[in-house]
């Protein structure tokens, strides 16, 4: 099985030769991670922790997801939380779609929650805003991913957390409502994706 087309496609097209020698070191951390837990042959948890769990996570999360799949490695389970819950941002919900994502509005509200299918025969991702100690999240036995530096700062200790990575992201909000806002979104999106990408590529499994 594999990922939609259209995302597929850009998962082809990502060139892991732009992440620079001090990025790679950055990341080395989570691929220790997820190649110690297929070793021992254990579930693998990461959650992606932002600030408001709007933007930068859940892109994150998605990526992360669908690029494990795109690589063939079982029992991986990401998720996305924030020190605070606000909502997922329709510009990153959007930057999806355009990616090849299937989205569907699964309820509205002030925090509406999104279906987000990658695959046809795998269980969409849940996209909504939680706070990281969310009961959709774990609680234990997981590697938290600090994507944004004021969630670094704000939570130098992550309850149940095996790991704590900081691995951050510029935020493409100070794009919001420019012409460039877009444009900006769908580079972010993709700098996460070819991160994601090259983690996932490292993995013997």
């Amino acid at each position: 099985m594999k990922v939609f087309e259209k995302i597929e496609n850009i998962i082809s097209s990502l060139n892991v030769e732009t992440i620079s020698k001090e990025r790679k070191e950055t990341l080395q951390p989570l691929i220790d991670f997820v190649q110690t837990k297929v070793n021992d042959n254990k579930e693998i948890r990461i959650n992606f922790i932002c600030t408001h769990n709007s933007r930068r996570s859940h892109l994150s999360q998605v990526w992360a997801q669908t690029l494990a799949f795109h690589f063939n490695i079982k029992n991986i389970f990401c998720y996305s939380g924030g020190t605070e819950a606000t909502a997922l941002f329709p510009m990153a919900a959007k930057t999806l779609e355009n990616s090849g994502f299937q989205i569907k509005t699964m309820s509205e509200g002030n925090n509406p929650i999104y279906s987000i299918k990658y695959a046809d025969n795998e269980h969409p991702i849940m996209g909504f805003s939680k706070k990281l100690d969310d009961e959709f999240n774990p609680k234990s036995e997981f590697a938290a991913i600090m994507t944004c530096d004021s969630a670094n700062e704000a939570c130098p200790f992550v309850a149940g957390a095996e790991k704590r990575i900081p691995i951050t992201f510029e935020d493409p909000k100070a794009f919001d409502g420019t012409p460039q806002q877009a444009e900006k979104y769908n580079e972010r999106s993709l700098q996460i994706a070819t991160e994601l990408f090259y983690v996932f590529s490292k993995i013997n499994h």
